[in-house]
């Protein structure tokens, strides 16, 4: 099966691509719209400032695309500016709307963190309700992986926050969603955990839809009226 990556023209594709060809993925590197929208998952990297990947997004007509895409069900990964974009809105550079797919905005880290951007290895700790989730399968909780940002996603819904990281707050390291998952850390950076990351999203983007549905819908905390966050 095919994961398609998105090309917009982020700095962090080559990376992105060698780790997940490491851990075995079969990619197409694409900026096409009808790639993306046919692929069977998709990831998405992102180093940045939201507003410049936005427009990139738009003007390759991507920016609709992928919310098809995870309104379908398949397996979706945003790395770092890549999760930041699936929010509602975005406060770098001014206020700015994002993809809307993820209720939520994008706020700079306080000044309480002290050195920003935050540069280097940090904590993930799961959400109790997630630890036992398959893309956390093999990794300790509270293991380390590697950051590079200045801001963070501010979660409407928390019960969308799979893991935490402290840095100034304890602000959302991995959100979480039925077959949508997205992280703040770089994967492709952060050794044998990130890779490990890597290689359990390319086993569940392989896996048949009916396996990939049942194995995260049951990790995520429904709400007093039973149902799911988003639905």
């Amino acid at each position: 099966m095919t994961i398609a990556v998105i090309n917009y023209g982020a700095g962090n594709l080559p990376n992105v691509v060698r780790a997940l060809q490491a851990v075995g993925a079969d990619l197409i590197i694409t900026a096409d719209p009808a790639v993306v929208r046919d692929a069977q998952a998709v990831v998405l990297p992102g180093v940045g400032a939201t507003a410049d990947t936005m427009d990139s997004l738009r003007a390759l007509g991507l920016a609709e695309v992928i919310a098809e895409v995870v309104a379908t069900g398949r397996p979706f990964l945003g790395i770092c500016v890549g999760m930041q974009v699936l929010l509602a809105a975005s406060e770098e550079f001014g206020h700015h709307a994002c993809l809307g797919i993820v209720e939520g905005t994008v706020r700079r880290l306080p000044t309480a963190a002290g050195k920003i951007p935050q540069i280097g290895w940090n904590q993930v700790a799961f959400a109790p309700a997630f630890a036992a989730h398959p893309l956390f399968a093999g990794i300790p909780d509270h293991s380390d992986f590697y950051f590079v940002h200045s801001f963070y996603c501010d979660l409407t819904e928390p019960a969308l926050v799979a893991a935490r990281t402290d840095y100034g707050l304890a602000f959302p390291s991995v959100l979480m969603h039925h077959t949508l998952a997205a992280v703040q850390f770089h994967p492709e950076k952060s050794g044998r955990y990130g890779l490990q990351f890597l290689r359990n999203f390319v086993t569940l983007a392989c896996a048949p839809r009916s396996d990939v549905a049942s194995s995260t819908a049951a990790t995520l905390p429904p709400k007093t009226d039973g149902t799911y966050p988003c639905n």
